[in-house]
């Protein structure tokens, strides 16, 4: 008994863990991206070879492990994987660069921790979500996700007074001021560009990476329904975005010494992020968003800056201030809300699922009122069978005994 109760305990952890892993790979994802940018890599080619290494590590995996539970191929899903593909992998990431160099990167982060809010009403509008503000669940998922983004908001324009707590004397990306161009272009283009009409398209660009991004997590929740084999629904996405980026990259850059890797921090990097930021990452959020819906995987997005923040700090010599543990406090607080409201929600469906119970049961239950939720008739049985002893109307009755 014990051991069943921890067995369910666990299960019920598990897309909390799922979504603590792919928050764990973003903190390495965004590391990586500064580090091979220092060294003079180009974000477009960074995640061409991103989405490039990632089928190739995927498809194996898929192969291997769903032959035989993997459904029929169709044309409706491979349009859904190409349009996985372009809103959650080359289009959204793409758009999101773009934004940098017209915005900047703390303007254009800020923007992308919009993404539960928009998740929330996508989800809501595709009847994924439920949205019962006279219930305390429903009451606590806009709660808990407005809290969130005000944390990320928070965390992103204010900063306060440092908080020294620590000092590893650790920096991954000492010296590195000469070799950054693509900074230092960056920032030269957002000082020159910083007329209203370069930051209102910068806005524009970062709200519609966000919105191909929640897009996805409605797409991937729809395909799970009919193609549920994770493992190649993450590989199929990987080689539609793969076949996007690429075309795109090679449009903007056709100089293949800038392509070239090495065995340097570019070949770390593009691994990396194929094989864990990809690869792993993708999977996980697929099974996630099968178990809890979209907007479950989304209200953990924030949490990326509690927890690059924290990296920062350890390995590259960042100080933390009062505006980012103030963000963090409202970040937490927020995404416990939304699991309180998503358990109340799931615990609230297994009450209303129909159940069968037999009048013998009902004579071991001696002094207690059973609700009887009763299944309708079934036609085409006969009603003489020993175990058709639930009531058959379409109502509740109310037995004390």
């Amino acid at each position: 008994m014990g051991g069943g109760s921890c067995f369910n305990a666990l299960h019920g952890l598990k897309p909390l863990m799922l979504m603590l892993v792919v928050q764990f790979t973003s903190v390495g994802v965004n590391l990586f991206y500064k580090l091979a940018v220092n060294g003079g890599m180009d974000l477009r080619l960074i995640i061409a070879y991103r989405f490039t290494f990632a089928p190739v590590f995927l498809a194996p995996i898929a192969f291997f492990v769903e032959r035989k539970s993997r459904p029929k191929l169709t044309r409706a899903i491979l349009l859904q994987s190409f349009f996985s593909g372009l809103f959650g992998g080359a289009l959204s990431q793409n758009l999101y660069i773009a934004s940098l160099s017209l915005t900047s990167p703390t303007f254009a982060s800020a923007i992308t921790q919009l993404i539960p809010a928009i998740t929330f009403v996508l989800a809501v509008s595709f009847g994924l979500e439920r949205l019962n503000l006279r219930s305390v669940g429903g009451k606590a998922k806009v709660l808990g996700t407005s809290m969130g983004i005000g944390g990320a908001m928070l965390m992103t324009f204010y900063r306060g007074v440092a908080i020294d707590l620590w000092t590893t004397h650790v920096d991954l990306v000492h010296g590195s001021d000469q070799q950054q161009p693509h900074l230092e272009a960056a920032a030269a283009a957002a000082a020159s560009h910083d007329e209203f009409a370069h930051r209102v398209l910068g806005c524009l660009l970062a709200l519609a990476s966000s919105f191909g991004w929640a897009l996805w997590l409605i797409i991937q929740a729809k395909m799970g329904e009919k193609y549920p084999s994770y493992y190649s629904s993450a590989a199929l996405l990987s080689f539609m975005a793969a076949i996007q980026s690429l075309g795109f990259a090679l449009c903007v850059d056709r100089d293949w010494n800038h392509w070239k890797l090495g065995w340097n921090i570019r070949l770390l990097t593009v691994l990396y992020l194929g094989i864990v930021g990809t690869g792993v990452s993708v999977t996980c959020t697929t099974l996630c968003i099968s178990m809890r819906g979209p907007l479950y995987a989304s209200v953990f997005g924030p949490l990326v800056l509690v927890l690059v923040a924290l990296v920062g700090s350890l390995v590259l010599e960042e100080k933390l201030h009062l505006g980012s543990v103030l963000g963090a406090v409202l970040i937490i607080g927020g995404l416990y809300a939304v699991l309180w409201g998503k358990s109340k929600d799931i615990k609230k469906m297994n009450q209303s699922v129909p159940t069968t119970t037999s009048f013998e049961d009902q004579e071991s239950t001696a002094g207690s009122v059973v609700e009887i939720v009763s299944l309708p008739p079934d036609n085409n049985k006969g009603n003489n069978n020993m175990n058709e002893s639930t009531v058959t109307n379409s109502q509740h009755d109310r037995i004390e005994t």
